[in-house]
């Protein structure tokens, strides 16, 4: 599979971490620039554009969460969060806060280019399909846009949910699993289990059914896991 090549800025303030993540993203021919604090993370964002942005959490002057945060409110760059913290709570934080994908240290450099990698991928066919939201029935997934609509009226979801509802909206009718679910949304399977994804269901059931405890277009697949239901107005049979 052909690699992606891309500006990267990478944000760690560990000297020995930040000149291993580049030389690791260089040889998948990226240009990397590396910050050392979250307020240059920050303006260096504004000002070069990066395609994709690694961010350590704990960082001096502006913690990555907050980078994450602000980063996210004024763009659609990808952001893939490094830290030590490993609870749960910590990953959905992250990840509910906008970034794309949380690795947790220690981490294998080999595994962060490989998640790189697999992000860049993801944000190219969403770009080659020329800005074409997704469509079932009623429902509306922009992905460029990040905006769900039913019905025209717009609904407010969380960056994991978006991410989830996206999986499942690309391939309407599909049963997928929970692992397959998680893989596509996080491209991860380590940190997080797959009962976070029953959790994301459950609040995407209660925004997109008229009866959440009686769903009608997100429906689970007994012994296997949920898919999207595809019919021409997205919930009558």
């Amino acid at each position: 599979m052909r690699r992606v090549s891309a500006h990267v800025l990478v944000a760690e303030d560990d000297p020995k971490q930040a000149e291993l993540i580049r030389r690791y993203l260089e040889r998948d021919d990226h240009r990397v620039v590396v910050v050392a604090d979250g307020r240059a993370a920050i303006d260096e964002a504004r000002r070069r554009k990066p395609d994709l942005v690694v961010l350590d959490v704990m960082m001096p002057k502006v913690d990555g969460l907050d980078v994450c945060r602000i980063l996210r409110a004024e763009s659609d760059v990808p952001i893939v969060l490094l830290t030590a913290r490993t609870t749960e709570d910590d990953v959905l934080l992250g990840l509910d806060l906008g970034a794309d994908d949380y690795i947790t240290k220690p981490y294998s450099p080999r595994q962060l280019a490989a998640r790189v990698r697999a992000i860049l991928r993801r944000v190219r066919r969403v770009q080659d399909r020329g800005h074409q939201p997704l469509r079932v029935g009623d429902l509306v997934v922009d992905e460029q846009r990040h905006e769900v609509t039913l019905g025209g009226t717009a609904l407010d979801c969380t960056p994991a949910e978006f991410r989830v509802l996206a999986a499942l909206a690309a391939e309407p009718g599909r049963a997928f699993t929970r692992g397959q679910l998680l893989s596509q949304a996080f491209g991860m399977d380590k940190f997080i289990t797959e009962c976070t994804i029953d959790v994301h269901v459950m609040n995407l059931r209660r925004k997109l059914e008229p009866d959440p405890r009686r769903p009608v277009r997100l429906l689970t697949v007994y012994g296997v896991g949920y898919k999207l239901r595809d019919c021409p107005d997205g919930a009558s049979a």
